[in-house]
């Protein structure tokens, strides 16, 4: 004995050892060792580089309106799963879908600590998002944001079908175990009495002097007309060499990202933009606002169009390229980086880091 630890030889294998140390909720960190050896050279994805087509999606949002004549609390949202996940999800941080609401619904009012966002393909100013009693509009290529444990409800108090983009962190609130859900109780929330209550009026270029200046996450609406002007004030800068013109949706009061988990972008492929080939580590749902292009992904190559949906994974090399000549594309994006910058995980790397690295160590090998 030394110090209280036996030293006798074990009378076991490795391997009745290993099942010995199973049984009493245990394992060695030798048995790691194989997957280790699979991660050199960076984080390996199950996520599938996927795509969903637009053509597709409209008819199953049809066909749910159909087989659901009321949605109630239920949210006719179609969510777009990813195969290579065992526990779902679009990525492993990500869940993306499509919802509709039919003229004249409201979805009932509810909050958890999901944080979530709206980006509208079919919108209306009669069509908006209640959120901690704040009326926010939802017209095309908006994008609205729900923060975490915020109070919200959706009404369609316009002639047509209201149809957007979801996109929420629950399977990383499922990994933390942070999942909960509370009912308001009544459909609806009460709204501010005018808008001079709204916290949206207190983080523009001014805000009364006399109060304190709202903090944590806020009901926020980004109008598209505003983001598309700003889009046009950088329509002659050279932008990324692997993104194009890549502008970032963010906290008007931080600046930092538009939810603490979520990373938000809008970005413009010119007329024949060939992206240079980068990796991320974070995973990125793209929704195409318009244009046509095609993106490499690893070794899979997809051809998208308006309002196709489709996956970048983590650490997978990536190429976009605008096909037309003559019209530019429109890409918005999200993304966990926020997440991954938190925890000082993000990285970001061009092939040709990468390139210029593998010549240098042969040269040192030589």
């Amino acid at each position: 004995m030394t110090n209280g630890t036996s030293t006798s030889t074990p009378v076991k294998t490795l391997q009745e050892f290993d099942t010995a140390l199973a049984e009493s909720s245990m394992r060695g960190q030798w048995q790691y060792d194989e997957m280790l050896e699979r991660l050199i050279g960076g984080p390996k994805s199950t996520v599938r580089a996927m795509l969903w087509k637009w053509e597709a999606i409209q008819k199953k949002l049809m066909e749910a309106c159909a087989v659901m004549p009321e949605s109630f609390t239920a949210r006719r949202n179609l969510s777009f799963i990813n195969p290579g996940l065992e526990r779902g999800g679009t990525t492993q941080t990500i869940l993306a879908g499509m919802q509709i609401v039919k003229p004249g619904e409201v979805a009932w009012a509810h909050r958890h600590p999901i944080s979530a966002l709206r980006f509208v393909i079919e919108g209306d100013t009669k069509l908006y998002t209640v959120v901690n009693g704040e009326p926010l509009p939802m017209e095309p290529n908006d994008l609205v944001l729900t923060p975490a444990w915020s109070w919200h409800d959706h009404h369609n108090e316009s002639d047509g079908l209201g149809v957007w983009l979801d996109v929420l962190d629950v399977p990383l609130m499922l990994s933390l175990g942070q999942m909960a859900y509370e009912p308001l109780g009544q459909t609806t929330q009460q709204l501010l009495p005018d808008s001079s209550h709204h916290l949206s009026a207190r983080t523009g270029i001014v805000r009364p002097l006399w109060e304190k200046p709202p903090t944590g996450d806020l009901p926020c609406r980004y109008p598209w007309k505003e983001v598309r002007r700003q889009l046009d004030v950088f329509a002659d800068s050279d932008g990324s060499p692997n993104d194009g013109v890549i502008l970032e949706y963010v906290n008007p009061l931080t600046g930092g990202p538009a939810l603490p988990t979520l990373r938000c972008c809008v970005q413009r492929l010119r007329p024949g933009f060939k992206g240079q080939k980068h990796r991320k580590t974070s995973s990125t749902v793209v929704y195409v606002i318009e244009g046509h292009g095609t993106t490499r992904i690893g070794e899979t190559e997809i051809s998208w169009g308006p309002r196709d949906l489709f996956v970048l994974p983590t650490w997978a090399w990536i190429e976009h390229q605008n096909n037309s000549a003559s019209s530019e594309a429109l890409l918005f994006s999200v993304s966990d980086a926020p997440l991954l910058e938190a925890a000082h995980l993000y990285r970001e790397e061009p092939e040709s880091t990468v390139r210029s690295r593998s010549v240098s160590e042969t040269k040192k090998e030589k």
